[in-house]
């Protein structure tokens, strides 16, 4: 067995500095650091109290890291809704489960991360949002030191899955939908109808996925389309739309939050275009106007993502799941029944 000794000689330092390191002592130089964390990993070491609590009866304990949007003070619909599946399931299976915040664990790098997991006895992670700049979490996965799950990122390997729905095809859909929906009252020599895309984060991979399903359909129905980022945020869609809005047929959104945003700068400058959104949340249907939106069942999605984990952890290999969506306009006297 690999001891904290083993390690203090690979990294040519004594076994206090070791120690201070593994409990993350600031006093210690970044050169120090680096060669002790790369002796840990080139001998597979794990301390004694980490390792009694992996062959534990506690060994299924999961970690659900997961972040609220705070652009809003409405209540996060899709938080509560993957909390809630997540935790349902977990306790189907018999397993643990532990949340954390993005916001905890930001200035971690991967070696202090992976740690901070093992010493609560975190064998297994669900990664809800996770985006392109969150590197260390990606280098967490790849490292395959733990099984995951990964909602709305396209990353698979033997210790890691993927759950989402098809995202390009989704808006592809939705928009489609409200575009072809409204072609009787447009004029008949009005040439390529003009579009207003709101986009979410670039960061996003959602985003991409969502701008390829417009990209396809603008060139499908000969478009002209203004793209335009909102960063899922209803301020940033509703100033969007008082600056382009006025001069386009229909306004698509890659959130509800973002058409919920736009539809109120609208009405504001008392001009009707139809505006559809994505998600699918209740929060939509108390605007005063029927939209379209794409909607995900986001409490089965964190539900078989947890299942898929409880999959992986008993030697399932990872793959890609591809849930599905539904098409369908939100109005107020449906949410309220």
């Amino acid at each position: 067995m690999i001891s904290i000794r083993d390690v203090a000689r690979k990294a040519g330092v004594s076994i206090s500095t070791v120690s201070k390191v593994l409990h993350g002592y600031s006093n210690i130089s970044e050169e120090t650091k680096e060669k002790v964390n790369n002796a840990v990993r080139e001998l597979n070491y794990i301390p004694n109290s980490i390792a009694s609590a992996l062959s534990s009866k506690n060994s299924g304990r999961i970690a659900l890291i997961m972040e609220p949007k705070r652009q809003t003070q409405a209540i996060d619909q899709i938080f509560m809704q993957y909390l809630l599946g997540a935790i349902d399931c977990a306790k189907e299976q018999n397993l643990d489960a532990v949340t954390l915040f993005f916001s905890m664990i930001e200035d971690m790098d991967v070696d202090q991360l992976t740690r901070y997991l093992l010493a609560q006895n975190v064998t297994g992670l669900v990664i809800f949002g996770m985006s392109k700049d969150d590197n260390v979490l990606m280098q967490l996965v790849e490292t395959g030191s733990f099984s995951c799950v990964l909602i709305d990122v396209p990353y698979a390997n033997e210790k890691t899955s993927s759950v989402s729905i098809d995202h390009e095809l989704a808006q592809y859909d939705v928009a489609k939908k409200t575009i072809v929906d409204n072609y009787e009252w447009l004029e008949v020599d009005h040439g390529p109808q003009s579009v207003l895309y709101i986009s979410g984060k670039e960061s996003s991979y959602v985003s991409q996925y969502r701008i390829n399903g417009m990209k396809r359909l603008t060139d499908e129905l000969s478009l002209k389309t203004t793209f335009k980022c909102g960063n899922f945020s209803e301020k940033e869609a509703r100033a969007i739309t008082f600056k382009y809005g006025k001069d386009a047929d229909v306004v698509v959104c890659g959130s509800d939050l973002m058409a919920i945003g736009a539809m109120n700068a609208l009405i504001d400058m008392d001009i009707f275009h139809p505006v559809c959104g994505f998600d699918g949340i209740t929060l939509m249907g108390y605007v005063g106007k029927q939209m379209n939106t794409a909607k995900q069942d986001f409490y089965q999605i964190a539900h078989t993502a947890v299942e898929e984990l409880s999959n992986i952890m008993k030697g399932a290999k990872g793959r890609k799941i591809t849930m599905p969506h539904l098409l369908v306009r939100m109005y107020y006297k449906d949410i309220i029944c």
